[in-house]
């Protein structure tokens, strides 16, 4: 039996998650997508990848974006009250918001 990738695993159950969320079936999204529904059953377990082309058509059929698909499905945070204090703030003010933020998510990256 192959390895599965981590990476595989996420992407082909993200896959699957949205598959059934609009009511495909293995074997009508295959056909959509243009692979047979054994491969596709591979993909969804995580025992193969998918390639960017493939990826692609994926994202197309189901009418979402590529990050839906390659990272987890987490929480999203409420950012609608940050959202609505800086664009009260003046120019000045918020480029001063804006290259803090900027610092510290690039801090946050280094930490990973």
């Amino acid at each position: 039996m192959k390895e599965r990738k981590d990476i595989n695993v996420l992407v082909g159950a993200n896959i699957k998650r949205e598959r059934e969320r609009v009511g495909y079936t293995q074997e009508r999204f295959s056909e959509m997508i243009g692979i047979g529904p054994k491969s596709l059953s591979a993909i969804e377990r995580g025992t193969v990848g998918v390639s960017l082309t493939l990826l692609l058509k994926i994202c197309n059929t189901l009418s979402i974006s590529s990050n839906t698909l390659l990272f987890a499905d987490t929480a999203k945070n409420n950012v609608q009250d940050i959202t609505e204090r800086l664009e009260r703030l003046p120019p000045e003010q918020f480029e001063i918001a804006h290259d803090i933020l900027c610092k510290l998510l690039e801090a946050f990256a280094l930490e990973k």
